[in-house]
């Protein structure tokens, strides 16, 4: 049986109702899962509408007490958040109980949540409230090429302040639990890249690999765990020595994510590793500037689709 995937609606003024809709209509998606759409019926029928699709039968689950919204392509209002938040809250409430396998989410802007009164920085974080998961990681993954981040939304000043054994060994084994788990890799191999120029030149341009990284890769090591690092991301990179290993490990987001979405070409997957439910999402923003003209590509939504049927299946 296919399995049923709700989809998030994300920022009605942005390109996320777009994109689910050419995705559901597209038999690349319509004949691996079951489309459920979490959103106000009134904001797809909008950009149905307006954008002249043709779609096939669909079942939507709206949010409960939400008002008709009134979609306004690239503007980011306080109201869309809310509407966005809702979703996102009404599909873990599906998924939970049982009606639906996995959770496909449009994209949202953080300073739209964030005005609406949410105070998480992104949506991994506020699944992860919803859902009363004690961890979880972000990995964006383009094929065989997966990054698996250890500090995920935070500004780049602080990430040596958070960074720390702990930390270190709960992110790795989150991945490294996920490839095993979602992806059926026995014995995954995890490439870890050091935080400052050079894997820090041996603490000549930072101490945190010699006190933090490289003491805990050695413990991973007498754990049985097959990782290698920490290597200089530009020169690991430029090398493509992401290639011999089934995850790369990244100190921080644009560590991992500039050379994975370049490699992608606008379709990779962002996955949630860590919740008792699946999610998904495509790798890009809102799209502001291109709501509402029908430009969008859904290249990544399908990605985002294939990679939460996979996983359900695998996790089967």
């Amino acid at each position: 049986m296919k399995p049923v995937i709700a989809f998030t609606i994300g920022d009605i003024n942005g390109i996320g109702p777009e994109i689910i809709l050419r995705s559901v209509s597209s038999q690349s998606v319509a004949s691996i899962c079951r489309p459920v759409l979490v959103g106000p019926w009134s904001a797809f029928e909008y950009y149905a509408r307006k954008l002249r699709l043709r779609l096939p039968p669909l079942v939507v689950s709206e949010p409960p007490a939400q008002r008709p919204p009134v979609p306004r392509p690239g503007r980011p209002l306080v109201t869309s958040g809310r509407i966005a938040a809702a979703s996102l809250r009404h599909a873990v409430v599906l998924a939970t109980r049982g009606f639906a396998d996995a959770i496909v989410t449009a994209p949202v802007a953080k300073t739209v949540m964030k005005k609406a009164g949410l105070r998480f920085p992104g949506q991994t974080e506020y699944l992860q409230h919803l859902t009363g998961s004690p961890r979880a990681g972000m990995m964006l993954v383009a094929g065989a090429f997966r990054v698996g981040l250890i500090t995920i939304h935070i500004p780049v000043n602080q990430i040596s302040r958070v960074l720390n054994s702990a930390l270190l060994k709960e992110r790795i084994a989150l991945y490294h639990e996920a490839l095993r788990h979602d992806w059926g890799i026995r014995h995954p191999k995890l490439a870890v890249l050091g935080l400052n120029p050079h894997a820090g030149e041996s603490g000549l341009l930072g101490k945190e690999e010699q006190e933090i990284i490289i003491p805990t890769l050695k413990q991973l090591k007498r754990r049985g765990v097959n990782i290698a690092g920490p290597f200089p991301a530009d020169a690991f990179f430029a090398r493509r020595k992401q290639r011999g290993f089934d995850a790369v490990i990244a100190m921080y987001h644009d560590q991992g994510l500039i050379p994975l979405k370049m490699e992608a070409a606008g379709h990779g997957v962002n996955v949630t590793a860590g919740l008792p439910v699946i999610r998904t999402s495509p790798d890009h923003g809102t799209g502001f500037d291109i709501a509402g003209r029908g430009t969008a590509d859904h290249g990544s939504m399908i990605a985002a689709v294939r990679a939460a049927v996979h996983i359900f299946r695998q996790r089967r």
